[in-house]
């Protein structure tokens, strides 16, 4: 589609005195996925209910896939899929009818459900385990399931709720890949809201955060960081002296050095020439064994976020 799948403006949802979602105003690109990020509370799963249609906003309001999300939930919600907190499978049925059922609710005909199910699970690598009971099945699998049921009737949105919540480092590993797979290989969006820092970095081009219903940021995970924290480098060697340390915080491009064992943590202002200050070290009697370019996290750069917003 042209446009933004998702665009918020001004969007707040109030539980009582509780400000859940304070004046939100968001756009997201399609065909992407897009990280959600906060800590618990802090209104993730309120904005996938309110883009749904599920619940009515306090103030503002949403489109997605074009549609208002107050005036047209049902069409919105005909169009995208969604895994949130619970999976929506049913355990004493096969994965084949657990997907069966779902493609009929979805109105797909008969050839479409053989079809689209026999992709999925393919893609899933589930496929020869299709006729199995899932109450056998580990959460992983289970999990893969779930969202091979979301993406069943081809939607242009897929909400994803902590969708490698519980899992072991394996199954997340292997459900992200196939998240990965999937978006480059359907167009698909993904909104996915998550806790893992490490996941949103793999898997998402831009990512917002919010806390306490308040958005702090959005961008490419290489645009926060460069609003919260500068390059780093890091030294390894021996003799760093307090008066090779004094130097470089001497430095106009360094913000901040830390010291450890035999390691230097320098922290730069901006992104720039690092022989200048081996040079410095190795003048002022360092021996340098190593130097490493370095970025912060995006999970740093997430909590000096959450400390700033104290």
């Amino acid at each position: 589609m042209n446009g933004p799948a998702i665009r918020i403006d001004n969007l707040s949802r109030d539980f009582g005195p509780i400000k859940a979602l304070d004046k939100l105003s968001l756009e997201v690109p399609s065909g992407s996925i897009f990280g959600f990020l906060g800590p618990n509370g802090s209104g993730k799963t309120t904005t996938i209910h309110l883009l749904l249609g599920l619940l009515e906003p306090t103030g503002g309001r949403a489109e997605v896939l074009g549609f208002d999300t107050q005036k047209h939930g049902d069409a919105v919600r005909a169009r995208t899929g969604a895994l949130l907190e619970h999976a929506g499978l049913y355990e004493q049925m096969t994965a084949e009818e657990n997907l069966e059922f779902h493609g009929r609710i979805n109105r797909l005909g008969a050839g479409e459900r053989q079809s689209r199910m026999k992709e999925l699970l393919g893609q899933f690598d589930l496929w020869e385990r299709r006729r199995e009971r899932i109450v056998k099945w580990s959460r992983g699998m289970k999990q893969k399931l779930a969202i091979a049921r979301a993406l069943l009737h081809r939607p242009s949105l897929v909400f994803l709720d902590e969708p490698t919540a519980g899992l072991d480092v394996v199954a997340a590993a292997a459900v992200r890949d196939d998240l990965a797979t999937l978006a480059a290989g359907e167009g698909v969006t993904f909104f996915l809201t998550t806790h893992n820092m490490a996941e949103a970095e793999k898997l998402c081009r831009r990512v917002a955060v919010i806390r306490q219903g308040r958005l702090l940021a959005v961008g490419h995970p290489d645009e926060l960081r460069a609003r919260t924290n500068g390059p780093r480098v890091e030294v390894v060697g021996r003799g760093f002296s307090r008066e090779a340390l004094d130097l470089l915080r001497s430095r106009p491009e360094v913000s901040a050095v830390e010291s450890q064992d035999n390691r230097l943590s320098i922290h730069l202002r901006r992104a720039g020439e690092v022989a200048p200050l081996v040079r410095l070290l190795v003048n002022a009697g360092a021996e340098v064994e190593e130097v490493l370019k370095d970025k912060a996290s995006l999970e740093e750069v997430f909590l000096k976020l959450m400390e700033e917003e104290k």
